[in-house]
């Protein structure tokens, strides 16, 4: 009966449309040591009750007891049957009924409790631990849900004035624009910077300047669009945009670019469209070609620069929580923007410093075609094999060098002969096993001891990663990676083969779950985990208790990731 009392009033509550507080507003607490005590004070929300049977004090190291009974409680009432607090409580237990316990030891306390609210909505069972280290007491708080970087980010958009919340996710932009999910984009836009020269007409900086706004508003609407969906919905349209032929023929149209800058053919709409064109230039001269690079700069966002960094996995995580998408899409906007800026100096500079139109467009159209060969094979290689990547970066590096080698000039000779070794010690790394063509000798000479750093175990399902975590008596690291994720692979060439890294973590179980396919299973265990795709790692403690404020999204260093683990593990 009262279980059906309890159902009959979440469903009023539920269809008046009323609204739950969150936890941390409905159990505050404050855990604190004094001279003789140790003090546990549980103040409750409006409408908010504990039941009296979940409340529970134990001691959990060195051994676990339970001293529920011993610790002075105040008289609960009864509610639906159940015996609950409505007021809050204070707990005093005495270090004296530690030491007849435990002995005179380090020791840690649990307190344990569950509440409901008078509306309908039962609560999960939380807890709160202090610990003893040298006679001296440490507070662990977990009694509110952990906050992690991304939890801390989605709780500003909460509670913070709308303007710094624009204005601190714009400052977010700029420090992501110096990440390589950026990098990309940047000779895209030069390219098509140059194309507009190339048409016989002097590129102004104001004409530059307004490519790259074109360029930068369709990039940000991308990243906005996807993540209000990603937000609302879980889907995330970025991942579902990495899959190997929509990957395949993106980078066809690139190596196509390349070729109509090479001087083989030329990219044109149909004749037909061109008179028609022509027949409305003299009502808008400007209008001709903003499609086209609108259009380039929306794909480039959900193709070639997709990340999921803190900022943007916070405001997808305040977006999915409250369903506020006016301020959490306003937020990725104004953050996307701020990526683009130096887009926007890329844009205008090139408009500034271009030389009028004449032969050097030639030589320049070809540099820019290598760069877009590179671009295609920085998008390809999400999903061949690394030694094929490292070919393929060995194969441009080499044949650029054998068309400088017929130019005239001592410079172009020296570049030659650089490219081409550089050529040459890709193929020897590619052999050698090495998968970074920013590092190919990282397997030659002494080096090659990295191969026996962290071993990775594959998890394929939640119902997998459960069974692992429960049977685990050591600390365990969850990575989630893709192939077609950026800041994924920095992670596993740069901070993954830190000595230093792999040191701090050889006593953990360490696991990884390749999202690449993003299947059903990658989206469930991505979803537990409240990630809206990789780079995330996820750290459970030697008892199999998941550490929350310990989770991690983006790229992280050696130096930033070994500071981050010293902080939950030492």
């Amino acid at each position: 009966m009262k279980q059906l009392i309890m159902f009959f009033s979440f469903c009023i509550y539920l269809f008046a449309g009323q609204d739950f507080l969150e936890p941390s507003q409905a159990f505050k607490t404050k855990l604190y040591e004094e001279k003789n005590n140790i003090t546990f004070e549980l103040t409750l929300g409006k409408d908010i009750y504990i039941y009296h049977d979940k409340l529970k004090v134990v001691i959990t190291t060195p051994k676990k007891v339970d001293i529920t009974e011993d610790v002075d409680i105040q008289k609960p009432v009864e509610y639906h049957d159940f015996l609950v607090h409505f007021n809050g409580i204070k707990l005093i237990v005495p270090k004296e009924l530690i030491v007849s316990s435990v002995g005179d030891t380090l020791y840690e306390i649990e307190f344990q409790y569950q509440g409901c609210s008078k509306k309908g909505l039962c609560y999960q069972p939380m807890k709160e631990n202090i610990k003893s280290i040298d006679k001296k007491i440490v507070k662990k708080d977990i009694s509110k849900p952990a906050k992690s970087e991304t939890d801390t980010i989605a709780q500003t958009l909460k509670e913070g004035n709308v303007f710094w919340i624009l204005a601190t996710f714009f400052g977010f932009g700029l420090l992501l624009a110096l990440t390589p999910c950026v990098f990309p984009m940047i000779p895209i836009l030069s390219s098509i910077i140059v194309s507009h020269s190339a048409k016989g007409k002097q590129m102004s900086a104001s004409k530059g300047l307004w490519l790259s706004i074109i360029y930068i508003l369709s990039m940000s609407a991308a990243y906005t669009i996807a993540g209000v969906l990603a937000g609302l919905f879980g889907a995330n349209l970025q991942a579902a945009m990495q899959n190997p032929v929509i990957l395949t023929i993106f980078a066809g149209i690139f190596v196509a670019l390349a070729f109509s800058m090479f001087g083989y053919y030329k990219l044109e709409l149909p004749q037909s469209w061109q008179n028609k064109l022509n027949k409305n230039a003299q009502k808008g001269e400007k209008k001709k070609g903003w499609v086209g690079i609108a259009i380039m700069g929306f794909l480039s966002a959900l193709i070639v620069g997709p990340c999921v960094a803190p900022p943007l996995a916070g405001a997808l995580m305040y977006i999915g929580q409250t369903g506020d998408a006016l301020l959490g899409g306003a937020s990725l906007f104004v953050m996307s923007i701020g990526m683009g800026v130096p887009l926007l100096v890329v844009g205008a500079g090139a408009g500034k410093f271009m030389p009028r139109p004449g032969g050097w467009m030639d030589t320049v159209s070809k540099v820019f075609g290598v760069v877009m060969l590179g671009v295609a094979i920085w998008m390809i290689e999400r999903i061949i094999p690394a030694m094929a990547t490292m070919i393929l970066w060995s194969l441009l590096f080499i044949g650029s060098a054998l068309y400088l080698f017929l130019k005239k000039g001592v410079l172009l000779k020296i570049l030659a002969i650089i490219f081409f070794a550089y050529g040459f010690i890709l193929v020897l790394g590619a052999g050698s096993g090495a998968e970074n063509p920013l590092n190919p000798l990282e397997y030659i000479g002494d080096s090659k001891i990295k191969k026996d750093g962290l071993v990775f175990k594959k998890i394929k399902s939640v119902e997998e990663l459960e069974k692992i975590v429960k049977s685990a008596k050591r600390p365990i690291m969850l990575d989630f990676y893709a192939d077609w994720c950026v800041s994924c692979k920095e992670l596993e060439h740069t901070t993954f083969k830190d000595q230093r890294v792999i040191d701090a973590l050889k006593g953990f179980v360490v696991l990884k779950v390749d999202t690449t396919s993003n299947s059903e299973n990658d989206k469930a265990l991505l979803k537990k985990f409240n990630l809206f795709g990789p780079p995330g790692i996820i750290f459970w403690d030697k008892n199999g208790s998941e550490i929350k404020e310990a989770k991690l999204v983006g790229y992280k260093n050696g130096d930033e990731f070994l500071s981050h683990i010293k902080r939950f593990y030492l």
